[in-house]
């Protein structure tokens, strides 16, 4: 028995000594220690030898045993160290190696613009209003005093929608009136908002696009004039341009207000002197505007003999493209990092 178990002893630790990986140990264990292990096996022959015998032979296995449980123990920590060294040398950094930069983002344009004209008028008392891009005809057409037959429809080119459940004609909203409308039926003036937000006309070409921005403006109280409305797009058109534009309103008409007005500023490209901008008038359109019709007040349950208001409308991209000199509408939709990097 004494020759068997340092015959084993030899051979374990030899084979010890090639152990590379955790898989190669466990098969190990089981060579010698499992059900069928070689030391397992000598265990249970203790009982084929003469009692005499069998005390000696019992200590010389169990002690075997032991012996080999704590190479494997210790050879299984080895192992686990060299796998930590091999990782954390597969993680080193390199530190001579040149570095990269990560490129920081910058606020799109029109965004941009959109809270700079949005906060000139939250200063002036405004509050910012939100509504659903995808409207009835009701609030964008018929509430503004725009019905069926009206010509004005054919000014807006508009996306319609199939509606599934009432068989209504819903659309992509050509403007951000109807947010004005939906205000109107809930409250009761004074009334002082914007309407910032997307709209939709099909349309497109270097100064139009499927989808842009407007910021549309109401208020509402008693006694309120043309003069209040001049006064409040200069405060806003100075503030945008700086102090010495020149701004003039020139007779329109639009169905939802009367009388109206499309609101020009001097050149900002020429300077009023004239140029191919401006068409060599010295002006630029920039906005709509006028006194709120009557007949929309009188749909939005306001009494016309009371309350007098003014609303106005301006393009966001108008308002972009002329503040930062670019003469494509485009440019701002077609996520040209390029063209987006400059702002």
């Amino acid at each position: 028995m004494e020759e068997t178990v340092r015959h084993i002893r030899n051979r374990a630790q030899d084979e010890l000594a090639l152990v590379a990986d955790m898989r190669s140990l466990q098969e190990l264990r089981v060579k010698y220690l499992g059900k069928k292990g070689e030391l397992t096996g000598l265990l249970k022959s203790l009982g084929n030898i003469p009692p005499e015998e069998r005390r000696e032979a019992g200590l010389l296995v169990n002690d075997a045993k032991a012996w080999f449980e704590e190479q494997l123990a210790s050879a299984e920590e080895s192992l686990k160290f060299a796998e930590k060294d091999r990782l954390a040398a597969a993680r080193r950094i390199d530190v001579t190696l040149p570095g990269f930069s990560i490129t920081s983002g910058r606020r799109h344009p029109i965004n941009a613009v959109l809270d700079e004209i949005s906060a000139i008028f939250v200063s002036l008392g405004f509050s910012v209003e939100e509504g659903p891009e995808v409207e009835d005809d009701y609030h964008n057409f018929e509430a503004l005093n725009i019905p069926p037959e009206h010509p004005a429809r054919d000014m807006q080119d508009t996306f319609y929608v199939a509606g599934a459940e009432t068989g209504a004609n819903r659309l992509l909203r050509t403007h951000t009136s109807p947010v004005q409308v939906r205000v109107m039926e809930q409250r009761r003036p004074p009334i002082r908002i914007i309407a910032p937000g997307k709209v939709y006309r099909c349309d497109s070409d270097q100064t139009h696009t499927p989808m842009f921005h407007q910021v549309e403006g109401l208020l509402v109280d008693k006694n309120i004039s043309m003069a209040d409305l001049k006064g409040i797009l200069e405060a806003f058109l100075h503030t945008i341009f700086g102090p010495n534009t020149p701004v003039r309103l020139r007779p329109s008409f639009f169905p939802f207000t009367e009388p109206s007005a499309e609101v020009d500023i001097g050149c900002v490209i020429c300077g009023g002197a004239g140029c191919g901008v401006c068409k060599r008038t010295g002006w630029l359109e920039i906005l709509g505007a006028g006194m709120v019709n009557p007949r929309v007040f009188e749909m939005a349950g306001y009494d016309p003999e009371v309350y007098t208001g003014f609303a106005f409308g301006l393009g966001v991209e108008r308002i972009a493209m002329l503040k930062y000199g670019i003469d494509d509408l485009r440019l701002f939709f077609e996520n040209d990092i390029r063209f987006l990097g400059q702002f």
